[in-house]
């Protein structure tokens, strides 16, 4: 694989850049593989990377129906945090945002990771008292944040209105490390690091069964055939119940849609990302000028990638009254991605009931920001049995009624 630097994109000029080749292969699948990872999304490529880096498992199949980064990976709002209350939460995003850091020198592939800080806004008194406890346990936790007040918060978003007649800010929890990266560029710096390695990344190859045999999984069925495998990983988000199904077990999770929009481009005139959890709803701009809008979950199952008028709407109507100038704007894109949510809004990282196969799912809304620690820790989990990020994530934790219940995130946008 070619190295990718200054000298190499000054050397290529003079060549018409004829010399550049495929950032990753297009093989055709082999009969078997040690380890075959469903889903080329960042999580699931993520920890093929990782398991080749960490471990050196590098005889790996991802398969993908669709095309690379085609699914919550290419659909999100690409935030970075890691303010959780929970031990075990704040310890996964941690891991992910301190990767994050790092990761365009570790791929050689640039990311546009923006550590330009994460606020969460407190427009009511239960969040303030709710920030100030997260903001001292994340003092203990080791991850940098703080509760500042409204003068503060002007100070760092002059385009904010802090006296809002439905939603006063009264606050935010500040995270000055937290930010935004290339949701894309995740994907395919992970995809040309794996082809690198010899991983095979193998797309428009939909799973249609899993096999099996003694309760041990064996492989699966492709519409590019039969591939054996030793192990398997389950990673591809709002289709996970889909995937469990085949392989004879079910998941406590729902598929429900997240719509997300782009307003057209303007001059820079917020350089922060803002999160108003009271009113699901969050803001950041893009390096092209577009502001960026998300909300929650839409109030039904569903598969489809596309969102509802009627929670659009109530989503920019209340981000307009926190955010008087972009009444003005005019939406330029609007779409929807396929989110699995559990009862507790934790996600789940766990070993199944058929040996071998093991499941990333769960993470609802807050996927992005997970990709490098998921990755991590779910690769520790298929190598060696057991993760220390992972631990706390497993499936026994629903019958053993262990929740990881966040009170900052549990059913809002996060």
């Amino acid at each position: 694989m070619k190295r990718y630097s200054a000298f190499a994109v000054a050397r290529e000029a003079f060549r018409q850049h004829s010399g550049w080749g495929r950032a990753w292969g297009a093989p055709e699948p082999r009969s078997r593989y040690d380890v075959i990872i469903i889903g080329a999304g960042g999580h699931g490529l993520a920890t093929a990377y990782y398991l080749g880096k960490n471990f050196g498992i590098t005889n790996v199949a991802i398969l993908e129906k669709g095309w690379l980064g085609g699914g919550n990976t290419g659909r999100n709002t690409t935030i970075i945090r890691s303010n959780y209350l929970q031990d075990p939460s704040a310890a996964i995003y941690e891991k992910a945002r301190s990767l994050y850091e790092d990761l365009s020198q570790d791929l050689n592939y640039n990311i546009m990771f923006s550590p330009r800080g994460v606020m969460m806004l407190a427009q009511t008194h239960h969040e303030v008292r709710g920030y100030q406890r997260t903001a001292y346990a994340n003092n203990l936790q080791g991850v940098a944040t703080e509760f500042i007040g409204p003068q503060r918060v002007k100070e760092l978003c002059p385009i904010i209105e802090l006296k809002g007649p439905r939603y006063p800010v009264m606050g935010a929890l500040w995270q000055p490390r937290g930010g935004t990266a290339r949701h894309d560029a995740v994907a395919w710096g992970y995809a040309r690091a794996c082809s690198d390695m010899g991983m095979h990344i193998i797309q428009q190859c939909e799973v249609t069964a899993v096999r099996s045999e003694g309760g041990r999984v064996t492989g699966v069925e492709t519409t590019k055939g039969p591939i054996g495998c030793d192990k398997l990983g389950v990673v591809v988000a709002g289709h996970s119940g889909v995937v469990a199904e085949m392989a004879g077990f079910r998941l406590p999770i729902e598929s429900v849609p997240l719509q997300a929009l782009v307003s057209e481009p303007i001059k820079p005139c917020m350089d922060v990302v803002i999160m108003a959890n009271t009113v699901h709803g969050y803001m950041s701009q893009s390096d092209k000028g577009e502001m960026v809008i998300g909300g929650g979950t839409d109030g039904y199952n569903a598969y489809t990638q596309r969102g509802s008028f009627h929670h659009l709407e109530e989503t920019v109507r209340a981000l307009i009254e926190t955010f008087p100038m972009i009444s003005r704007l005019k939406m330029l894109r609007h779409w929807g991605g396929i989110v699995d949510v559990t009862g507790d809004r934790s996600p789940i990282l766990s070993s199944t009931p058929l040996e071998g196969c093991f499941i990333n799912c769960g993470w609802g809304t807050g996927g992005f920001k997970a990709i490098p620690g998921s990755g991590w820790g779910f690769a520790e989990l298929m190598a060696k049995g057991y993760s220390p990020l992972t631990d706390e994530f497993g499936l026994d934790r629903f019958v053993e009624g262990r929740f990881i219940d966040e009170s900052v995130a549990a059913g809002v946008a996060h």
